[in-house]
């Protein structure tokens, strides 16, 4: 159960980083802005998640902190995946975050 748990978790940071990019390339502007949107935020988003939230954080963090910085990207995420129209998608991706943390926490799963 926990392996599936982790891979659902997995599954979530990327759909995640897929929608901060279908933001971005669905602005209404040019191409070259898009195409910044389009790479930048997720880039951003995962620049983030790899110094504070990784196995390997650079920066790590006690578990509160860790959990905060989580909700964060994922909430960007969810927004900016409403903001390109989608919000059904964007509430679903946050809430499966959460329902899915919940578990692993329950699991036994560190933070």
């Amino acid at each position: 159960m926990k392996g599936l748990l982790l891979a659902l978790a997995f599954l979530l940071e990327l759909a995640m980083l897929v929608a901060a990019g279908w933001w971005g390339f669905t602005l209404d502007a040019g191409w070259p802005v898009r195409l910044l949107a389009g790479l930048g935020a997720p880039l951003l988003i995962a620049v983030v998640w790899g110094t504070f939230c990784s196995p390997k954080a650079a920066v790590p963090l006690p578990a509160p902190g860790k959990l905060a910085v989580q909700a964060a990207c994922f909430v960007t995420g969810g927004a900016l995946l409403a903001l390109a129209g989608r919000p059904v998608p964007a509430i679903l991706l946050v809430a499966l975050w959460a329902a899915d943390k919940a578990l692993l926490s329950l699991a036994g799963d560190p933070i």
